[in-house]
């Protein structure tokens, strides 16, 4: 029975219901002078409580997965595989990568997800539940990979695809992305209508040391959160799938807190991630109770947070060369006075777009209206074909110009509406119900 399954969710309730109902029943026995009958009404007040309790805590986790298994539960991740896959120049099946960095998981959650491919996958795609074993962070990460179908047809079969690091907030889980957001099922539709080129899409939650919020960021002597999104977690997918191996084929994406690491990550690192999606993110990192200390102590910490101040980096530091889309709305959204400051203090040869709601919240009803336009964009910022895989010694060499589509897309300002600090309305773009 799985930490976040619903059988187990079920389970809890029924316990703390009966306890409750044996403890209504058994009162009027317990309620006499002496002194079993008041250690009786201890106990089962104890034993009441710690029922409702645990599965509260059950429900929850199984909502935000704070934990996603036993083993984090009982702090058994420390001696997990980390070994790395190589050469032979192929990709296993990631049911057959028992020892690699990508491994097979349970359904963390999607068996609870409608309108996910259900098909054979090089007509529908598929959507696999796996977990990322982080060579230099040490970090055990849950996560969903969405493969279009294209990743499965014969004429796409030595081609690497784009990738989309989609990151979900604070402290949501995976799930999340695949049944508030739907990312795979809107990305599966505008791949189908064309709107949208075939895309590997990971998606993952922004905490490497759950129930901690990493944030992103590098802790000193703590968790290691920027190593595993830039090196670890694109390592272990060059590993396991057929995706691009230049900064043209990767972007970051996020919601919340997962905006916020879209922006940091790729700002920071522009050679790993060339384009990011902010919807409702922060731009600065900042310590609070769910954080604990990020940057350590003394004079090199006040350096580490500036670094992570992004309007900092864009008034004191050279602009990097990415593209960004941010989102927020006038109205009920506290980040948008910021939104706008970033927008303006964005400088060549870095371009911010932007969605801007007349009113919108800090809840998944306005990011369901952002997504899809934000998947379209980004779409179009990352390169497909970016590359291609070698041709086995013994396939024929293909003729020239038999390989349709192999042009690389550029995504540096040749798209339409690319203009810096330009607003967009998805009601005016797209509908993305």
């Amino acid at each position: 029975m799985g930490l976040t399954s619903q059988s187990l969710g079920y389970t809890g309730i029924v316990l703390a219901l009966a306890c409750v109902a044996v403890t209504v029943w058994l009162w009027p026995r317990l309620a006499r002078q002496g002194l079993r009958p008041v250690l009786g009404r201890l106990g089962a007040i104890v034993m009441t409580q710690l029922s409702i309790l645990c599965a509260i805590g059950i429900v929850v986790n199984s909502h935000f997965e704070f934990v996603g298994t036993w083993d984090q539960l009982l702090g058994n991740n420390d001696k997990g595989p980390v070994s790395v896959n190589e050469g032979g120049g192929g990709y296993a099946a990631v049911g057959d990568m028992k020892g690699g960095l990508v491994q097979p998981a349970g359904p963390q959650g999607l068996d609870r997800v409608t309108g996910l491919p259900q098909g054979t996958p090089d007509k529908v795609g598929k959507v696999e539940s796996v977990r990322f074993i982080g060579r230099r962070s040490r970090a055990i990460n849950p996560g969903f990979v969405y493969l279009p179908p294209q990743y499965f047809q014969p004429q796409f079969q030595r081609q690497r695809f784009p990738v989309m690091v989609v990151i979900s907030g604070y402290p949501g889980g995976i799930m999340n992305l695949a049944q508030h957001l739907q990312v795979p099922q809107n990305a599966g539709r505008l791949i189908a209508q064309g709107r949208m080129q075939p895309t590997v899409i990971v998606m993952v939650r922004p905490t490497i040391a759950p129930p901690r919020d990493t944030e992103c960021v590098d802790v000193p002597g703590g968790p290691q959160a920027e190593t595993f999104f830039t090196k670890d977690l694109p390592d272990a997918l060059k590993s396991a799938y057929r995706v691009g191996r230049d900064p043209s084929a990767w972007g970051a994406f996020g919601y919340s807190s997962g905006g916020t690491c879209s922006l940091q990550l790729a700002m920071r690192n522009p050679t790993v991630y060339t384009s990011a999606v902010s919807l409702s993110g922060d731009f600065v990192v900042k310590d609070d109770l769910t954080t604990g200390s990020l940057f350590g102590s003394g004079k090199a910490a006040a350096q580490r947070r500036r670094e992570h101040d992004l309007l900092w980096r864009l008034k004191h530091l050279p602009a990097p060369q990415i593209s960004a889309l941010v989102a927020s709305s006038r109205k009920g959204e506290q980040g948008y006075g910021d939104t706008m400051k970033f927008i303006r203090a964005a400088k060549a040869p870095m371009r911010v777009d932007s969605i801007i709601l007349p009113q919108g919240s800090h809840q998944f009803t306005t990011w369901r209206r952002e997504v899809v336009p934000a998947l379209e964009w980004q779409s179009r910022q990352l390169t497909f074909p970016q590359d291609t895989e070698p041709v086995p010694p013994s396939t024929p060499q293909p003729s020239p110009g038999s390989e349709k589509g192999a042009d690389s897309k550029k995504g540096s300002g040749s798209e339409k509406g690319s203009d810096s600090g330009k607003e967009s309305d998805p009601e005016e773009e797209s509908d993305p119900e």
